[in-house]
């Protein structure tokens, strides 16, 4: 699985990239046919709170999935994230299944 972190307007710290990487990992084992994954970061309006925008989009066998999220940190968004992305990955699983 490829991963792509893209920060727009800014510099995602090592910190961050390394934290998106082991979430979004983690997906692989909710589904393993995941081909690539970007993620994008924004920073929306700097001196509100609820300003942190992540969004994922998973290259999966028959389509794209996207999520996006937005809340107080990029932590808190990318979780949320990957937590829906692994609900519609799962349900994509289960309807190829049937078939």
């Amino acid at each position: 699985m490829e991963i792509k972190i893209q920060a727009l307007r800014f510099d995602a710290t090592e910190k961050l990239q390394e934290f998106i990487t082991k979430k979004v990992e983690k997906l692989a084992k909710s589904y393993e046919d995941i081909q690539k994954v970007e993620v994008q970061l924004k920073v929306v309006k700097p001196q509100t709170a609820m300003n942190k925008t992540a969004s994922l989009t998973a290259v999966v066998p028959g389509g794209t999935q996207f999520v996006e999220k937005t809340c107080d940190t990029f932590e808190e968004a990318i979780d949320l994230c990957v937590d829906a992305l692994k609900v519609k990955v799962t349900k994509l699983k289960e309807k190829s299944r049937n078939y």
